[in-house]
């Protein structure tokens, strides 16, 4: 039986619906709104946004007693680049707010390096980092990074593979990431959820 039960919450943000199964993935999403559409079939475990309620919510759930088969990351995404829009998997994730080339030089240690997910994938390439980037020259210095950007993979990533489990990251892009990027995610965050629970049904089942 698992650690975490139903709807226990062990921190801000942080709740577990269902129970780990250790033969089946653990879908780890950030709100509450982009798991609406979700059925019971697969846990789910809400970390809160940002890298720090995320990295912490999973490394709670995934020291218990019970560890799921794998870490499967679903949630919105804005756009840092024209054409990108839909569902996709995400192949290479990076922080954007980690200066990791000037760690490096102060202290000779690489720190946050960049995560392949999907060797020789053609998928996006995810930013993740604790801006809500919704101002436009944000997004073009992003863009120069990656295509997409979110608030938590990044850390979701880390966790699950210092704990030796696979993980994907799967994203629905919700709205631009520039001007007007908070409203739009607001209205499109519904329908973002029903995209979300439809992909669980067909890759997941």
């Amino acid at each position: 039986m698992a650690t975490y039960r139903a709807g226990v919450s062990t921190m801000f943000g942080m709740r577990l619906i269902g129970e780990i199964d250790p033969a089946r993935p653990l879908l780890v999403m950030a709100v509450e709104e982009e798991a609406a559409h979700l059925d019971d079939a697969l846990p789910v475990l809400l970390t809160g946004m940002g890298k720090v309620n995320a990295a912490a919510a999973v490394a709670t759930v995934l020291a218990g007693a019970v560890r799921p088969a794998s870490v499967v990351n679903l949630g919105t995404a804005g756009a840092l680049k024209s054409g990108w829009s839909g569902t996709h998997e995400v192949r290479e994730v990076l922080q954007h707010d980690l200066d990791s080339p000037a760690l490096r030089e102060l202290t000779g240690m690489s720190y946050g390096l960049p995560l392949e997910l999907v060797p020789g994938g053609t998928g996006p390439v995810l930013a993740t980092g604790d801006l809500f980037v919704s101002e436009e020259g944000a997004r073009r210095r992003l863009a120069e990074l990656a295509d997409l950007v979110d608030m938590e993979g990044y850390a979701v990533a880390s966790v699950a593979r210092w704990a030796g489990l696979p993980v994907r990251l799967v994203k629905h892009v919700s709205d631009e990431a520039g001007e007007g990027a908070a409203k739009t995610w607001r209205e499109s965050v519904d329908g973002c959820a029903k995209v979300l629970a439809a992909w669980v049904r067909d890759n997941l089942a």
